[in-house]
């Protein structure tokens, strides 16, 4: 029988659930995960992740606006640069997880 706390650890609400699916539907696109791949060492500004993922500009900038707007990414702008990084820690120990791989 399970304890009183793991019940309300199981127990999500609707919006917990909606925002979970959310982040999975945006994780879902190879592209954005070799942007995510790319972002797991640190920040980056567009050109360096255009370099790692061999993507074509257009198609990064669509996808880190995407992954902005879902709260996947963070962006921080010192000139004419912008750099981006992984907003939230969990996505990468996730994806380790689907992979059956732990955090180095």
């Amino acid at each position: 029988m399970k304890t009183k706390a793991a019940q309300n650890k199981a127990k999500m609400t609707d919006d917990e659930i909606d925002l979970i699916a959310n982040k999975f539907k945006v994780l879902s696109e190879v592209s954005r995960m070799k942007i995510i791949r790319s972002l797991v060492v640190g920040e980056k500004c567009v050109s360096d992740i255009i370099s790692d993922t061999g993507l074509l500009q257009a198609n990064v900038s669509k996808q880190l606006k995407l992954m902005l707007l879902n709260g996947v990414l963070l962006m921080r702008k010192s000139g004419l640069q912008r750099y981006y990084s992984i907003a939230d820690q969990a996505i990468i120990k996730v994806c380790l997880a689907m992979c059956n791989r732990e955090e180095d």
